[in-house]
């Protein structure tokens, strides 16, 4: 398997770059995910890795080797992709041994090989079937059986699940997980949704517009998250954004909004102006003695908890808390906010102010 280093990578198709100076470190046996929106740059990021784009610029190093240059051919990469790719007159047992009769193996070997991939895939009773009747979560295996079956450094896959529904979707994502949990292969993986990303990334770069926006574990990402456009795209409800101007000075230990001072996490770095308060709804508790006020307009009941939304003087805010309790509509609440969890971002650059809490968060 491999380490995978990027270095200042760019993409430039005519007038718009796609991938715009990203640097990360995919360490070897990572499940390494590539997040963000439709047109972010992370298929584009993705296929540059497996050599099936050239960049325009900087580097793309596998086990030390510099490839930036090279095709996919000399990468030694499996890509797995979400419209399958199989190829319909072949029967399961030869979509996925194709990539080894092609290289000329031993029919021995490749009979030894495709019976250990059925078994790691739980797809034995099938490979003597056409792949044209099978499920789409049995199409996905014999994708992934294809992938496997030749010891690739690394695999690259590109929202391979997206084609199938809701609750197969998350089946799959655990069978995966547990696969290369099995494998400790360096994979690349590729999605716009967060919640696959969260439930399998070991590591996840999250893109926009081209530009790494952040780079660390799922906690990190979501405990600390770089940017206004991470904080809003990380999580479900996303995190509440209160707006205010005010000052704040390296070494405070609260911010004040509308004359009330809120604690939080110690600043390291100073602003002033328009500022941003960042809390994640289950950070916030209805108190009857908070001083900060907000009014109850909404409840939403999801069983063990409900979400509540409150209007206050500095933006709507989104409250997680225990379905028992009593929220009542039209009333004016106290809301207290968690102190330790709280970010702070300045509004005009979006991104988030260092604090005691998140001093070692990798920015992108």
């Amino acid at each position: 398997m491999a380490e995978i280093v990027i270095r200042n990578l760019r993409k430039e198709f005519g007038a718009f770059t796609a991938v715009k100076g990203s640097s990360f470190t995919i360490k070897d046996g990572e499940f390494f995910m590539l997040l963000g929106p439709s047109g972010c740059g992370k298929t584009t990021t993705l296929r540059m890795i497996a050599g099936l784009e050239l960049p325009t610029s900087g580097q793309i190093l596998i086990d030390g080797e510099d490839v930036s240059q090279k095709p996919a051919s000399q990468r030694d990469i499996a890509m797995v992709f979400q419209m399958f790719a199989l190829y319909p007159h072949m029967n399961v047992r030869k979509n996925i041994s194709y990539p080894l009769v092609s290289q000329g193996v031993p029919k021995a070997q490749i009979a030894a090989k495709v019976a250990e991939v059925a078994r790691i895939l739980g797809i034995e009773s099938i490979l003597d079937k056409p792949v044209g009747g099978l499920s789409g979560g049995d199409r996905q295996r014999v994708a992934l059986g294809r992938a496997i079956v030749r010891n690739p450094k690394a695999f690259m896959m590109d929202e391979p699940l997206g084609a199938l529904d809701a609750e197969f979707r998350e089946h799959m994502a655990e069978e995966l997980r547990a696969l290369h949990d099995r494998m400790k292969a360096t994979t690349v993986y590729v999605t716009h949704d967060q919640l696959e990303a969260m439930q399998m990334g070991d590591k996840i770069v999250v893109m926009n517009h081209g530009v790494v926006e952040q780079f660390g574990t799922p906690q990190d990402i979501y405990d600390h998250p770089a940017t206004l456009f991470v904080a809003d795209f990380i999580g479900s409800p996303a995190m509440n954004f209160l707006r205010f101007d005010g000052t704040a000075q390296a070494g405070d230990q609260s911010v004040t909004l509308g004359g009330i001072p809120i604690a939080l996490p110690e600043l390291q770095e100073a602003a002033s102006g328009a500022l941003v308060l960042g809390v994640r709804p289950e950070h916030v508790a209805l108190a009857d003695d908070a001083p900060y006020r907000g009014r109850i307009e909404a409840s939403e009941y999801l069983g063990t908890t409900q979400i509540v939304t409150l209007s206050t003087a500095h933006g709507s805010v989104k409250a997680r808390i225990p379905s028992g309790e009593v929220a009542r509509l039209g009333e004016t609440v106290g809301l207290r906010l968690n102190a330790r969890t709280l970010s702070l971002f300045d509004a005009g650059t979006g991104r988030a102010l260092r604090t005691a809490a998140n001093a070692g968060v990798h920015h992108g």
